[in-house]
């Protein structure tokens, strides 16, 4: 993956054309300069939220795909990050055995004592044994590991099973304003747990056709969440990822979700760039890495909607 810019397929895009407006991949412009997304919905201008004055409670957001490596732990901890310096209290849930979330800012797998396993299994482990500050401001982590990979079977027998991670995260409800958990890559129990707790799912997407395949298959597995356990979960989008404005294919795959899921769909695309692997290498969020590179600003923008959607506090 590259940030130099490269050559431009053939698509024509009649009255359109690629706007200039700092760090957003996929904004364009109409002939009388109005702002557009990639689907050619008008794009707002999403203000810059107030800080919070008070706290919680909290809205939990599922970070949820089934497809590994489609965004998801870049999601969640960039726009932790984000919604931390809009001045909300946000903890990040890796509920990913693979603990890559817990690595991204800064937490090592193999040196906890105590992880989110210790958290759903053990009801003599509290919410505030298990949280760790990072070093960015307003943002906490419950972290994980290869342990939370057994507990997948042993979970099976256990009563209310797919309610253990809600009762878990009650106590946090009152002390901050989002919490967002970073699911595993599939469809099992640990993220029907996640799906149960939460008040609503993020659904990163790969802008590839074959991750786009995979998406009706995790919206029937919302709607029987939703309908089984859980009443009140919605869809808070579908988010574009690994956009790369150059191709065809990207913008053919973004306007294929659009056609089929609406408004869903957000404005905010997150672009194709090597500044996200390098943010983790550094065990930084993108906007603490590089705080003026495209996309930081892209993770702010996408904070910025969310709040004025009303699907963050």
């Amino acid at each position: 993956m590259s940030d130099a810019p490269g050559g431009s397929d053939t698509m024509t895009q009649p009255a359109t054309a690629e706007s200039t407006l700092p760090g957003i991949p996929g904004h364009q412009t109409t002939e009388d300069d109005a702002p557009t997304d990639v689907v050619g919905r008008p794009m707002p201008d999403f203000a810059v939220p107030p800080p919070r004055t008070t706290h919680g409670p909290a809205r939990i957001v599922a970070m949820c795909n089934q497809k590994g490596g489609v965004g998801k732990t870049t999601t969640t901890i960039n726009l932790g990050a984000a919604l931390a310096e809009y001045g909300r209290r946000v903890l990040l849930v890796d509920f990913d055995p693979q603990g890559a979330a817990s690595v991204g800012v800064g937490v090592s797998p193999h040196e906890l004592e105590l992880s989110v396993y210790n958290l759903i299994m053990d009801r003599d482990v509290e919410l505030s044994d298990v949280v760790r500050p990072t070093a960015i401001e307003n943002l906490d982590v419950v972290p994980a590991n290869i342990d939370l990979s057994a507990a997948e079977v042993q979970l099976v027998g256990e009563v209310a099973r797919e309610s253990i991670l809600a009762r878990a995260l009650r106590p946090a409800l009152a002390d901050y304003d989002v919490i967002l958990v970073d699911c595993q890559p599939s469809l099992g129990l640990l993220t029907v747990n996640a799906l149960t707790a939460a008040h609503g799912v993020l659904i990163p997407l790969e802008c590839e056709f074959f991750a786009l395949r995979g998406v009706a298959l995790l919206v029937e597995t919302i709607d029987k969440v939703k309908d089984r356990l859980n009443p009140d979960l919605e869809v808070d989008g579908i988010l574009p990822t690994m956009f790369d404005s150059r191709t065809l294919h990207s913008r053919e795959v973004v306007q294929r979700v659009h056609e089929a899921f609406g408004d869903t769909l957000l404005h905010t695309v997150i672009g194709r760039t090597v500044k996200f692997p390098d943010a983790s290498v550094a065990a930084e969020p993108i906007t603490a890495y590089a705080p003026s590179h495209r996309g930081a600003a892209a993770y702010r923008q996408l904070a910025r909607e969310l709040v004025a959607r009303g699907r963050t506090a």
